[in-house]
């Protein structure tokens, strides 16, 4: 059976079944959530990125494929301590995206990495699980200063030339866009922030990245494939490829007063 999506339904058009998605996804392949409601914009105005939020998904052997990523939910539990907390966690796959779905109200997308990850990157996330997994979120403070340290210039980053020899900073987040809104909003942006971390420290630990930037530079947008990701050791993400998540089931008419 071919552990690939065929290339041609990447796109914007209908996708692929949230089944077959997860039948065909492997280990680092990316999955990655966009929201439409004001909240979400916002977000992705503060964050400059597309998209609200990635995990990563994990399939091992027989297991359901997983997914690892970091939220301040607690929907689901964490299959790898037994319960439900928030921060880093890792979910049964089709169940998380389809509560980003249906209670997030978000549309999904799966990037697969190619080639797929060998034994030795696979042993690296089960490490990497082991090490962050209960991860509770920063002091929103805390994580915010680490956020936009990440984004500090250093010139090897995203610049452009505004005059020979004067670099000049592009799509640095809105600093003020950040500041000006209310504490949950905030908290979602740093979300949205620290799964990308959370992200970039499994694929260093996977050998994908050779961290010439800190895990804080990273935002979901960097997974997107608007951006320029260099992974190493000849691996590359494909096309984003649009996952359709079947309707909830509607609730069964209510009989009629005094019906049996």
């Amino acid at each position: 059976m071919p552990n690939k999506i065929n290339p041609n339904r990447a796109g914007t058009g209908p996708g692929v079944s949230l089944d077959d998605a997860a039948r065909f996804t492997r280990t680092g392949d990316l999955w990655l959530f966009r929201g439409r409601k004001p909240g979400d914009r916002a977000i992705q105005i503060a964050t400059n990125s597309p998209v609200n939020h990635v995990g990563m998904a994990v399939v091992l052997e027989d297991l359901p494929p997983l997914m690892w990523h970091a939220e301040l939910g607690r929907s689901l539990p964490d299959l790898w301590s037994g319960n439900r907390h928030r921060g880093v966690q890792l979910h049964d796959l089709r169940a998380a995206v389809t509560v980003w779905s249906e209670r997030y109200g978000q549309r999904a997308w799966l990037r697969q990495l190619d080639p797929a990850a060998g034994p030795e990157a696979e042993d690296a996330v089960l490490r990497t699980i082991a090490r962050l997994d209960g991860t509770p979120f920063p002091s929103t403070a805390g994580l915010a200063s680490r956020w936009l340290r990440g984004r500090v210039p250093s010139w090897a980053g995203r610049v452009e030339l505004a005059e020979p020899g004067r670099p000049t900073v592009i799509k640095l987040p809105s600093l003020a866009s950040l500041r000006g809104l209310s504490r949950p909003a905030a908290e979602a942006v740093l979300e949205t922030a620290y799964c990308a971390e959370v992200l970039a420290v499994t694929y260093q630990a996977m050998g994908l990245l050779d961290g010439r930037h800190q895990t804080s530079w990273y935002d979901p947008g960097r997974f997107w494939s608007g951006d320029d990701l260099h992974l190493a050791g000849g691996h590359h993400l494909g096309g984003e490829i649009p996952v359709t998540v079947p309707a909830p089931p509607s609730a069964p008419p209510k009989a009629p007063t005094g019906s049996p």
